[in-house]
């Protein structure tokens, strides 16, 4: 039966729309498939290490000759690099910080991308399709004012494709700190319908996914 590996890096857990959404799109592919298996991993409360040289080194280096924290190092890359090579699909939901994505979530982006196996030409996991629901406080969308400081789907869908050869798609709830800033009142109507659509997207995409799945 299908895998689905589900990353989570929002820090908040209560109040989160990008893991609101992503569950709404984890209920429906569970739904889909009962019988399923989910991998779960939260970057906020299981935080992974960033990139150590120890890490980067024990890629070059014959396992016999690997030092305790060179052993360490690798075994979690391996961790990380199997569970991306099981699953059958992937789900992450991320928010945007600071114009881009998490540091949590660029900690597993690092660990996970092995040049030679997972990252480059003739990588295990390509073709992989990975649903990315990347939630914004405001708009970053074409012909919006800061649309230029969009660096989260941006970053995403090119180290996604370009290093790890997935197939991406997006869902982008928007504008959602209207409810919490009063100078964004006038926004709260479209910030609830981006949210709306933005579920929405989430079932059908889900069972698009499962029918793909099945052929």
């Amino acid at each position: 039966m299908p895998t689905l590996l589900h990353i989570d890096s929002s820090a908040f857990h209560e109040g989160s729309v990008s893991r609101e959404v992503a569950a709404t799109f984890r209920k429906e592919w569970e739904a889909q498939h009962p019988d399923g298996t989910v991998i779960y991993r939260d970057l906020a409360a299981d935080p992974l290490p960033h990139l150590t040289a120890d890490a980067i080194t024990a890629s070059f280096v014959p396992a016999a000759d690997h030092t305790p924290e060179q052993r360490a190092a690798h075994a979690l890359r391996e961790t990380l690099a199997e569970e991306l090579e099981r699953a059958d699909a992937v789900l992450i939901g991320t928010p945007m910080y600071n114009f881009t994505i998490p540091s949590s979530l660029k900690a597993w982006l690092d660990q996970v991308i092995i040049i030679g196996r997972t990252g480059g030409e003739g990588s295990t996991v390509a073709g992989t399709p990975v649903t990315v629901v990347t939630a914004r406080g405001g708009s970053y969308a074409a012909g919006t004012p800061r649309e230029s400081f969009e660096f989260a789907s941006n970053y995403l869908e090119k180290v996604l494709t370009g290093m790890l050869g997935l197939e991406v798609d997006f869902i982008v709830p928007e504008l959602t700190l209207a409810h919490v800033k009063p100078e964004m009142a006038d926004l709260r109507d479209l910030a609830d319908a981006s949210r709306t659509r933005a579920h929405e997207e989430a079932v059908s995409k889900a069972k698009a996914l499962a029918v793909r799945l099945a052929a």
